[in-house]
Formats: structure tokens, sequence, C-alpha cells
């Protein structure tokens, strides 16, 4: 009983799976989700090629490098699907016209 009283409980949504704080990790991960998302978004419209490839050749790298320094099995989860919407936002926008203007 008295180990159940002093375990603290954690929110089901966390990327801090091992228990220790990781801003830095999280702050990156979380980033190279959002970008690869709008890369994604802005790839599919053609009147958003410019954006959509700008966005795509700054969350790739972004995602790779949060890959590299990730510590827990959440933030890898994020910057995969980060990695793959980055990438498949910059192909569509750069079959869209790239960056011309």
């Amino acid at each position: 009983m008295p180990d159940e009283a002093t375990e603290r409980k954690r929110p089901l949504l966390t990327l801090n799976t091992d228990g220790e704080r990781h801003p830095l990790e999280n702050s990156l991960a979380v980033a190279a989700i959002t970008i690869g998302l709008i890369a994604l978004v802005l790839g599919f419209i053609p009147a958003t090629h410019f954006f959509g490839a700008l966005a795509g050749v700054i969350g790739l790298p972004l995602a790779l490098f949060s890959q590299m320094i990730s510590a827990t099995t959440g933030e890898r989860w994020l910057n995969v699907i980060g990695m793959i919407a980055s990438f498949v936002g910059a192909a569509f926008a750069l079959r869209h016209g790239g960056f011309s203007l």
C-alpha cells in the first residue's frame, strides 16, 4: 500500500515516458511535426507551392536533428511523422512549381 500512495500519477498524454524532463527534445519534436504538417498542407495546394517547399526544406532537417537527439519513444514517433510529412509536402510543392514565384 505505501508504494501506491507515494507513486505520482503521470498524465496520460506525455512525451516524458522515462520520468525525466526533456524540454529541448520535446520542443523540437513538436516543432518538427508542426512544420511537417504545415508543409504537407501547403504542398497540396498549388497556389502555395513556394511556402510548402520552404516549410519542407526547413522541416526535414529539423526533424532529422530532433530524431538524433531524442530521448523517448514518444518524441521519436513525432519526429518520424514530421519527417514523412515534410518530405511528402516538399515533394508535392516541388511538383506544383517549387521555389518559383
